[in-house]
């Protein structure tokens, strides 16, 4: 997977800008870090590409404030493999919990579903057509269709008027699916024990009974299939996470020795562990080895209580691009509820639209709910932007619950409805009750 015409950093800012509100230092980091792999790959000659190791950064802020969201809108605009991880998740070898390597292992199957499903897309035209061609043969073997055209059938297949239908079809049974992790150093024998386990079952059928809409769905799945080339995928899938693969480590600020007591083994084992990963080593998955050497690492967490200077030395230095996110304003909130295109009123507004409802938000509406979403991060756990979908529900829960009594009508969020329906959410002493 190679970028065709690759977005210069300004305009991978100005995408981001679409879906997050402020960052701009956060999104100018990404942005160059991205850039400068697409020109390493064009580096000239190989020995010096293979030479420039990725921009790896660090993200500092708190909760909510988009460190998540940039690097995985990053990813989606570069159709790149994308994996999120919490660094609390994993535990050091020889620790009860997961080990580093399944970070690697995860992002593979990411690239290989994400590949799998961009060749489905340029063969789902032809295989619907191979689908109906095989629905008209079985039901023209039925009673009640052997005096109808090909023809007629496949009209009425096509309008739907056979979708509720019942049909009996040979569909083939899955593979056990069995996934076998492999000790260190036995790599190979775990692959040719996963291919048994997946030939137990291989080439095996059996008749079942669904709608046509079912059996449609299951041919052109079936057929899709036939099309598609499983060796290029997973040559494609390696390739494109060695290149483009990007993986988000939240939480990075958890597996830091600090105040806390007990764990600081296994806290620190976990930074012992993820340095080969991120400095370039091979691991080795279902699919194949994978080298981690230009994958782009980008880390993040709130580090309260402890310093990116408290982490290991070594993973320091391969993070090396460090930026500060900042907290949120209630004027930033007030952008987060209007701005990005998918901005919390516009989805709430699309939702009610389904039942015919007109929700109308006015400039003073958004403004008291960004206020008070700041004043309860302020008084409670700050949770970023986060606190304006628990604001945002409790708001429009009336409307929600009784629906079809505001069908055909226009419900105004303006000062006095936010000020109404969050009455006892203001007067309530313990906001925790009504707020996470």
């Amino acid at each position: 997977m190679t970028e065709d015409v690759p977005l210069t950093p300004a305009e991978i800012v100005s995408e981001l800008d679409r879906w997050i509100i402020g960052q701009q230092d956060a999104k100018r980091a990404v942005a160059i870090a991205l850039r400068d792999r697409w020109r390493r790959r064009h580096v000239e000659p190989e020995q010096m590409r293979d030479e420039i190791a990725p921009k790896n950064i660090l993200m500092i802020g708190p909760t909510g404030v988009g460190k998540t969201e940039i690097a995985r809108r990053l990813a989606v605009l570069v159709k790149a493999p994308f994996i999120k991880v919490e660094a609390t998740k994993f535990t050091e070898v020889g620790y009860v919990g997961r080990d580093v390597d399944s970070i690697i292992r995860d992002l593979i199957d990411e690239a290989v579903t994400m590949i799998r499903s961009a060749e489905i897309t340029k063969v789902e035209m032809r295989a619907e057509e191979i689908a109906y061609d095989r629905l008209v043969n079985l039901l023209k073997t039925q009673d009640a269709f052997k005096d109808r055209s090909e023809a007629d059938v496949l009209h009425d297949l096509r309008e739907g008027d056979l979708d509720e239908l019942m049909v009996e079809i040979e569909v083939s049974v899955p593979s056990l699916g069995v996934e076998i992790l492999s000790p260190p150093g036995m790599e190979e024998m775990t692959n040719q024990l996963q291919n048994l386990m997946e030939n137990l079952s291989a080439d095996k059928s059996k008749l079942k009974k669904m709608s046509v809409t079912d059996a449609l769905r299951h041919v052109m799945e079936e057929e899709s299939g036939k099309m598609i080339n499983k060796d290029e995928i997973i040559t494609e899938a390696l390739e494109a996470v060695e290149q483009q693969g990007i993986v988000f480590i939240d939480e990075i600020d958890k597996v830091i020795k600090g105040d806390q007591v007990g764990g600081e083994v296994s806290r620190e084992g976990v930074q012992r562990d993820l340095l080969p990963m991120i400095e370039g080593s091979t691991i080795f998955t279902k699919y194949g080895a994978v080298k981690t050497d230009h994958i782009l690492f980008i880390a993040a967490g709130a580090f309260m209580g402890v310093s990116p200077s408290d982490m290991a030395s070594e993973l320091q230095g391969r993070l090396p691009i460090r930026v500060e996110l900042s907290a949120l304003s209630a004027a930033d909130f007030v952008r987060i509820l209007i701005e990005p295109d998918n901005a919390l009123t516009r989805q709430y507004q699309s939702l009610m639209a389904v039942e015919i409802i007109k929700l109308k938000f006015t400039k003073g509406g958004i403004q008291r709910i960004a206020d008070i979403a700041y004043s309860v991060n302020e008084s409670t756990t700050n949770i970023g932007a986060r606190r304006l979908y628990t604001i945002m529900e409790k708001l429009l829960e009336s409307v929600s619950f009784h629906s079809p009594d505001y069908e055909n009508q226009t419900v105004n969020v303006d000062l006095r409805y936010v000020n109404a329906e969050l009455a006892d959410l203001l007067k309530s002493e313990n906001l925790s009750r009504w707020i996470l």
